[in-house]
């Protein structure tokens, strides 16, 4: 309308229809290049221009995005101008407008003049956008005519950038929002995902397609620090461009590479190619390989402090920003909780496996032993081992006992626990000769889910349940030989891994071996190793024969008649001398377990309150010395007739103690007996 009231002229009412549909624009636009496309079409019926320019300011740099619409379409992606010696600059900072009726012979300026000469625009001007709460940046109008932005324009433009600024603060708010909203869902399914599944490793892919939605990357990976190697270990990973480059469960230095460094300085970084290039890492050189320009890795901070780092990698340069890190940050968080969670959740796992295995095995060993056998004697020879078995008790030293079957080795490892630091931890044994050979590195160390054929679950080892108490190991003598160096690595430093595992368990166990075969002859005869051996006889025990200690026979003889009568419910109460006197007489080649059986047998058959023993039995096993020696002479031969054929192979099922229909250890323990050399049967 003009001064006079008067309705203006009928391009005076499109240029005001144009206002009005312009701030329609304010409320109907969420995404920046539509608006600024659709602005500068209808800024075509308002004001006269070829080249529009939209300049937004980015605070954080301190620069001018800019957006370029030309020839009916936005023809550049943004491009960044200083705020000094532009006019957009100039503009924001004084908010004001700037007009040139030609700008040709303009000095002023020149950064970003120039690059408007060079379009053959003459007349110019730019625009201040700015709303009540913010300053936005600036509008610029270029036309190839010289003097079309009068005073009468300005004013009417100055409407324009309002309402322009007012679009434009709705869509970046709008943006923000939108942004925020995919933050905060990405933020959720990445929390929803953590909460369903405790395993990161196979959820991690799945992680970084949520984290994708929001952050372009390419390459996405866990590394996690382990102390016992001192390197950084990769945890998990996701790389689908390249899936077979890398493997997790690799380990690199700390030094040298981006994650390391992120590491140790406990920060967010971010690493442009020539930083990366400037790493000593193979790892990073395959990166840049594969075309990766830039690398952003945050620090995983735990309640026990940095586990690692959370990297992600990009094709393209300066992929990450400071958004970028912080949205990154958030979700480090969250991983480390998880993290945290994973390594409570195998903790206990394996405590509870531990339990189990704990409460299996004692509850066998209740079923086999109601009760403690005690150690019965007075002898000499049984007051030296007990001394002895008192002085090492109280140290961690690795205790051998040496003894004949059935002399009675368990009760003083037993003993030895017992009066021990150890004694309210477990006491835990194993019989190394009455396991497979196949199966003994699985029930010593334990096994990892899929380690072989009919592994269908983690096992744990007798090693690991005896952490902090004894582990005590009968027939050690029988270990085969491709197992003795892992059993020496625990001895020296007290950790293994699991059959199919790589993680190195640390443990606590003090060792107790036996064997009733001379080791100085397997070591001598490269049947059992030297080193191992000195490990074990650190401080050996050796336990006598019951024919060394003839005086403990009567008071063994009470103690076993005794136990027997309780558990038979039977009543005897006296022995006959010349009873007794025989059982003192009889050489006992089965020891205390031996003596042990007699009673038990003699205390069913005794019908009245005095003990029966069966001594014709006895009698009849003392056959003439001729003939006894005729029967070891012609066992001795059987048995290297079987080992020359079988060529000197004891174990296995094509071995001499299978075709003799032998145990192993029984085989072995009649070699020693009767003194059978190697070059017997080798030759």
């Amino acid at each position: 309308m003009s001064p006079d009231g008067r309705l203006g002229t009928e391009a005076d009412l499109r240029r005001y229809e144009a206002l009005l549909q312009m701030a329609d624009l304010v409320v109907r636009h969420h995404s920046l290049e539509e608006l600024f496309s659709n602005l500068a079409q209808r800024l075509h019926t308002v004001i006269q221009f070829e080249v529009a320019g939209f300049c937004l300011h980015d605070p954080a740099r301190n620069v001018l995005q800019l957006r370029v619409w030309e020839g009916g379409e936005l023809v550049h992606a943004p491009a960044e101008l200083p705020m000094e010696d532009t006019t957009a600059g100039w503009v924001w900072l004084n908010q004001q407008p700037l007009a040139f009726a030609d700008v040709q012979p303009e000095t002023r300026f020149l950064t970003c003049l120039n690059i408007v000469k060079e379009k053959g625009i003459r007349g110019f001007c730019e625009l201040p956008l700015t709303t009540p709460r913010k300053r936005l940046g600036a509008l610029s109008l270029g036309s190839f005519q010289p003097g079309v932005y009068g005073e009468t324009d300005l004013r009417l433009l100055l409407r324009v950038a309002q309402l322009v600024a007012v679009a434009v603060e709705n869509a970046i708010t709008s943006e923000a929002l939108d942004r925020e909203k995919e933050r905060l869902q990405m933020l959720l399914e990445v929390n929803s995902a953590l909460v369903s599944n405790l395993n990161l490793q196979e959820l991690f892919p799945a992680i970084s397609g949520y984290i994708r939605q929001v952050v372009r990357h390419d390459f996405a990976s866990i590394s996690l620090y382990d102390p016992s190697a001192q390197m950084l270990r990769r945890y998990a990973l996701d790389f689908p461009s390249a899936p077979d480059l890398f493997t997790v469960g690799q380990t690199f230095s700390v030094k040298n590479t981006s994650a390391g460094q992120t590491f140790l300085e406990r920060q967010a970084k971010i690493y442009g190619r020539e930083q990366l290039a400037a790493f000593n890492s193979d790892f990073t050189q395959k990166l840049l390989q594969h075309g990766i320009q830039t690398v952003c890795c945050v620090p995983l901070t735990t309640r026990n402090g940095t586990a690692g780092t959370l990297n992600l990698a990009s094709k393209a340069e300066n992929a990450f920003g400071e958004q970028n890190v912080n949205l990154l940050k958030q979700i480090a968080s969250q991983i480390g909780i998880a993290l945290e969670n994973d390594r409570a959740y195998r903790e206990l796992a394996q405590f509870k496996d531990r339990l189990a295995e704990e409460k299996n095995y004692l509850q066998g060993e209740i079923r086999s032993e109601l009760k403690f056998e005690e150690i019965v004697g007075e002898s000499p020879a049984l007051r030296r081992v007990l001394e002895q078995t008192k002085t090492v008790a109280s140290s961690d030293a690795t205790v051998l006992v040496l003894g004949e079957t059935g002399t009675g080795k368990e009760l003083i490892a037993r003993a030895i626990h017992r009066m021990s630091a150890r004694k309210d931890a477990s006491f835990i044994k194993m019989n190394c000769a009455a396991i497979p050979t196949g199966l003994l590195e699985s029930e010593l160390f334990g096994h990892e889910k899929g380690a072989f054929t009919g592994a269908i679950s983690q096992k744990i080892g007798r090693l690991e349940v005896a952490d902090r108490g004894t582990l005590f190991l009968d027939e050690v003598g029988d270990i085969p030989m491709e197992l003795q160096p892992k059993l020496l690595r625990v001895l020296q430093d007290q950790e293994f891994e699991r059959l199919g595992g790589t993680r190195t368990i640390k443990v606590n166990v003090r060792l107790i071996a036996a064997t009733n075969l001379d080791l100085e002859k397997s070591v001598v005869h490269k049947e059992f190793r030297s080193d191992l051996y000195y490990r074990l006889n650190v401080f050996p025990i050796r336990m006598p024969p019951l024919r060394e200690r003839i005086r403990d026979i009567p008071l063994l003889v009470r103690y076993f008649v005794h136990k027997s009568c309780q558990r038979l419910n039977k009543h005897i109460e006296s022995i006959p001398m010349e009873t007794m006197r025989a059982l003192e007489q009889w050489s006992w080649p089965g020891n205390v377990r031996e003596l042990e059986n007699i009673i038990e047998r003699s205390v069913i058959l005794s019908s009245g309150p005095t003990l029966s023993v069966p001594l014709t039995e006895l009698r009849a096993l003392e056959a003439p010395a001729e003939g006894r020696d005729r029967l070891e002479s012609l066992e001795r031969e059987h048995i290297v007739r079987m080992l020359r054929e079988t060529g000197g192979v004891v174990a296995g099922v094509r071995g001499a103690a299978a075709r003799l229909g032998l145990k192993r250890s029984t085989l072995q323990s009649r070699i020693q007996r009767l003194g059978i050399s190697r070059q017997e049967y080798e030759n």
